[in-house]
């Protein structure tokens, strides 16, 4: 009788393999980042914290702490898979050296991450223009969703607090730039708040702003082009009116909470008043309506900010609550955007819940957990899951095409960044082999074909 042979195959496992390069499709974001110019910029950033006769660059570590992050990182020592691969990655810090450049940078608080902030802005304009149509602001208006997520803690941290969920962690509050239907999504700004702090606070909000607008090209710091989005957390009376203030002139669509005012203004709407949702294709929404309340229910708000409600018949097994009306699911926004239906309005409105996604691919990116002990540590470990969030969107926006244009980090890492390669050395060229086999294999050489394609910066 044949004993069964299994499933695998079984192959004899040595570890002694020479010229092999493990993560070797994680080359594409060593490239973007020599297109966008991002180690030149950050490097002149931190040139200030770079001590004499140091023989690593502040730039280049942050930088490569920002490369482990994509790949799968979620802590400084996680650097160590760069360094076993000095041929593509080059020289990497020890973790000595990397822990004290962080310690370094949180010292000097502000300071610091204004300078790390100043040098994403300046290449983040120079991506814009290299990405031409497939650019956000391809269309001549720029979008920033507003959203806030909760990092657990699961030791002792300084800042760490119970959240409205019952956990325990932080609460950061974090703004992204959205890419519409074909893209993902970059962020602009995340400020880094105690677990308990309130999600409807108009300070963190104003402030959480302020930083995403100094991030943007300087002709959409201010003005009609530029949209800002928040769910019902930031409805409060002083971030509508700072968005709305005189020379800011920001449009806005902000969701509302369902006030017994509200409720008792779309009471009395005639049924004649209320225009069928719309869907992204065009197509009538089945069972919502849309409808705009005016009066006295606009009291006290801005000048010109539009109040619209919706009404939807709930999903089966969902539970109404007591600020629904008639069986329907009430949800309202306001806007200060004129000229276009309600029902386009409230479609573009509704379209925020593309942020979830943002926050989803930063859980994945970084935002897991926050490693460090110190508050002042962590806002460093913050900007680095930004800075890696960013060339998880430029990458893409620059060098793919497609439904891969919307890959989330998960699916990046698992199809490209995984790849392995072999390296070979002809003459004084190191030519980095790719295996020929690998479903994606084609997808990171036509990427690679892309980013050549760029002009060099500077």
């Amino acid at each position: 009788m044949r004993e069964p042979i299994g499933s695998y195959p079984r192959v004899r496992v040595q570890g002694d393999g020479r010229q092999v390069v493990s993560q070797a499709g994680s080359v594409l974001l060593v490239e973007t980042i020599r297109k966008t110019g991002l180690d030149r910029a950050i490097s002149a950033a931190l040139a200030p914290w770079r001590k004499q006769r140091a023989v690593h660059d502040p730039g280049k570590i942050l930088l490569d702490l920002a490369l482990t992050v994509p790949m799968g990182g979620d802590c400084l020592a996680d650097v160590a898979m760069l360094r076993a691969e000095p041929a593509v990655f080059g020289p990497v810090a020890s973790d000595p050296t990397i822990s004290r450049l962080v310690d370094a940078l949180a010292a000097c608080g502000d300071k610091a991450l204004r300078a790390i902030r100043a040098a994403r802005a300046e290449v983040r304009e120079c991506v814009w223009q290299l990405a031409l149509q497939a650019a956000p602001d391809a269309g001549g208006t720029v979008t920033v969703d507003l959203d806030g997520v909760l990092v657990i803690a699961h030791s002792d941290k300084e800042d760490a607090a119970a959240t409205w969920k019952k956990t325990w962690g932080h609460h950061p509050l974090m703004a992204f730039v959205d890419h519409g239907p074909g893209g993902t999504g970059e962020p602009v700004a995340a400020l880094l708040r105690p677990g308990n702090a309130g999600s409807n606070t108009a300070a963190d909000h104003i402030t959480t702003t302020r930083q995403a607008l100094a991030q943007l090209p300087k002709k959409y710091r201010r003005g009609r082009q530029t949209l800002i989005r928040t769910d019902s957390a930031g409805g409060t009376h002083d971030f509508v009116a700072w968005l709305a203030q005189r020379g800011r002139w920001l449009s806005y669509s902000v969701g509302m909470v369902i006030t017994d005012t509200i409720h008792q203004h779309v009471l009395k709407v005639p049924a004649s008043a209320w225009t069928p949702a719309v869907e992204a294709d065009g197509e009538i929404r089945d069972g919502a309506r849309v409808a705009e309340l005016t009066g006295d229910v606009l009291d006290g708000w801005p000048k010109g900010m539009r109040l619209i409600v919706r009404k939807e018949r709930p999903h089966p097994g969902a539970q109404l609550r007591l600020i629904d009306a008639d069986g329907m699911r009430l949800t309202c926004f306001a806007t200060n955007t004129t000229g276009l239906p309600i029902a386009e309005l409230e479609l573009r409105h509704r379209l925020r819940a593309r942020a979830e996604d943002r926050i989803r691919a930063a859980r994945s990116t970084g935002l897991r957990n926050l490693p460090l002990h110190h508050t002042a540590q962590n806002k460093v470990w913050l900007e680095i899951v930004q800075i890696a969030l960013d060339l998880l969107a430029w990458m893409p926006m620059l060098a793919l095409t497609g439904m891969a244009r919307r890959w989330e980090p998960r699916r990046l890492r698992l199809r490209l960044f995984t790849a392995v390669g072999q390296l070979a050395t002809t003459g004084r060229r190191r030519i980095l082999r790719l295996a020929r086999h690998w479903p994606w294999t084609s997808h990171i050489t036509a990427a690679l074909d892309r980013l050549a394609e760029l002009p060099n910066p500077g």
